[in-house]
């Protein structure tokens, strides 16, 4: 059965995209006026090194002034694009918010038990969200939601020695976000770090209680998902 694309969960994947695009179009703007301020005359360089930061540096290119009758000259070169590259880093931010704020309310409406989870968080929603799609009863149970997003285990035997690990399949991004929530309970839940200890102490490795520890979060957000879209179909 194909995912439903007449609902907010369509509405939302396609805001995700814009937003998606959006991210990666600051970041590689971002990476040039890094390198163009490495390679800028020493002193356009020394200028902008009051600001320790890359994005307090694009604060400072926005501001510079370049004389457009000597564009034929380097350093006045170098202020028109680093001016330019950080205009449009911040036209890039201005987007992003304005498509986080289209997004966010979207998600708490559609999703409101899910986003309340530890460490899951309003853009990790979003992308379970499109990964599960709105009509959620299509994927038959938590096992099928993890094979899904790429987090069941496969076995990895060897002689005597018994171990799993990851399906390099599924869902890529939905795998990316499962692994950060993992790394949040990591550092901020008392819960996951004794059981982190717990499996060490057994023999695993860090690769496989963090294995386990994404299969576990799919279950509990695959239960969560599907009470929030059941209860939206029901609206």
């Amino acid at each position: 059965m194909p995912k439903d694309t007449t609902g907010v969960v369509e509405a939302i994947r396609q805001l995700k995209v814009a937003r998606d695009g959006a991210l990666k179009a600051r970041g590689a703007a971002l990476v040039q006026l890094r390198d163009l301020i490495i390679t800028a005359p020493s002193e356009l360089r020394e200028a902008l090194s009051g600001r320790k930061t890359l994005r307090g540096r694009a604060t400072l290119c926005r501001r510079l002034r370049p004389d457009r009758t000597r564009t034929g000259e380097p350093q006045e070169a170098a202020k028109i694009a680093l001016r330019s590259l950080a205009k449009r880093i911040a036209a890039l931010d201005e987007e992003i918010a304005e498509l986080d704020a289209q997004l966010e309310p979207l998600v708490r409406t559609a999703a409101p038990r899910t986003v309340t989870l530890f460490g899951v968080g309003v853009g990790h929603t979003t992308q379970m969200l499109v990964t599960a799609g709105e009509n959620i009863r299509r994927i038959r149970n938590d096992a099928a939601f993890a094979h899904l997003c790429g987090v069941d285990p496969i076995p990895a035997s060897s002689g005597k020695t018994v171990r799993h690990r990851l399906n390099p399949g599924g869902d890529r991004d939905a795998n990316s976000t499962l692994h950060m929530i993992a790394v949040v309970r990591l550092r901020y839940c008392a819960r996951t770090r004794a059981y982190a200890a717990r499996r060490l102490e057994e023999g695993l490795s860090k690769r496989e209680v963090i294995r386990c520890l994404k299969r576990y979060i799919a279950r509990q957000i695959y239960k969560a998902l599907r009470e929030d879209l059941c209860t939206l179909a029901e609206t």
